[in-house]
């Protein structure tokens, strides 16, 4: 990918985290900001909006650390274990969701129960798998791992500031800005990629055109000499 593509998915995945973050904080967190939208009070909605929107803006960052990281790792597993990457990746997906309920319950010892450590682990994974299956249809089947372990272990570990916790609210206004932006870059990657293969392919030809120019400009000039 060209450094202009490499711009372009940065920004626009800076605009969908700042998106997302701003709405899913406004429904989130309505009690907080209802009554700013009661008393058309503008200012203060704004205000609140833009703030959400800021935060949205670092999940993005946090996001897109993630991803990069993951391609690097990608990579270095299929030079390591080769044809038993997928295997491997399989082992992490169902250690992380394990990680993310019982360990995450016993360290924080509520008395609530599992199930509401559960509902999270299940949401993540079923998005993953509705994300992976959608990955896999546009390109090849072999993509349907890679893109779930993705959607699964690097949301969770990038989710991980807040997880320590047990606020709701934040659980889930950081974790829905963090799965649309890693859906974003997972599924538009391809797409910047081919831009990218397609500019590329434009300069050669220009470039091509622009020797035979050149050649053919010397030759008149020594058939005019």
């Amino acid at each position: 990918m060209n450094s202009r593509n490499v711009v372009r998915l940065f920004m626009t995945t800076l605009l969908v985290g700042g998106f997302t973050g701003g709405i899913a904080g406004m429904i989130i967190r309505w009690s907080e900001v209802q009554h700013y939208l009661t008393t058309f009070d503008l200012v203060s909605t704004f205000s609140s909006f833009f703030w959400l929107f800021g935060v949205g803006l670092i999940f993005s960052v946090i996001s897109q650390a993630g991803f990069f990281a993951y391609l690097t790792i990608h990579r270095f597993g299929l030079g390591i274990f080769k044809s038993l990457w997928n295997s491997v990746q399989i082992l992490f997906i169902l250690f992380v969701i394990f990680d993310l309920i019982y360990l995450r319950y016993t360290n924080l010892e509520t008395g609530d129960g599992l199930a509401p450590y559960i509902f999270p682990a299940v949401y993540v994974v079923i998005i993953g798998v509705l994300i992976a299956y959608i990955k896999a249809k546009r390109t090849s089947k072999k993509t349907f791992i890679p893109a779930l372990f993705f959607m699964v272990v690097a949301t969770i570990l990038e989710w991980t500031p807040v997880l320590r916790g047990n606020d709701e609210s934040w659980l889930y206004f950081m974790l829905i800005p963090l799965l649309a932006c890693n859906t974003y870059q997972l599924l538009m990657l391809n797409k910047f990629i081919e831009q990218s293969q397609k500019e590329l392919a434009s300069k050669r030809g220009s470039a091509i055109i622009g020797d035979k120019n050149q050649k053919q400009l010397k030759v008149d000039d020594i058939a005019k000499g």
